[in-house]
């Protein structure tokens, strides 16, 4: 099964840390970065998200670990 990657379909080129919506929908449950075979994205966006998410964590805008 093939997936498409979500930022290519949507037409997303920059990807803000501050867009949590979109960055908690590639945490898993224990609030790890999915990897890409789950989750479809292609090479170029899933290193966009992990910094995202990476400077998001830092800002306290997302969870380091699961509580």
């Amino acid at each position: 099964m093939n997936k498409s990657c979500y930022f290519c379909t949507e037409n997303i080129n920059t990807l803000d840390y501050k867009n949590t919506e979109i960055l908690r929908n590639f945490l898993s449950g224990q609030a790890k970065i999915l990897p890409p075979r789950r989750t479809g994205t292609c090479q170029k966006h899933q290193r966009i998200l992990a910094t995202a998410i990476k400077r998001a964590r830092f800002m306290a805008l997302l969870p380091f670990t699961k509580k």
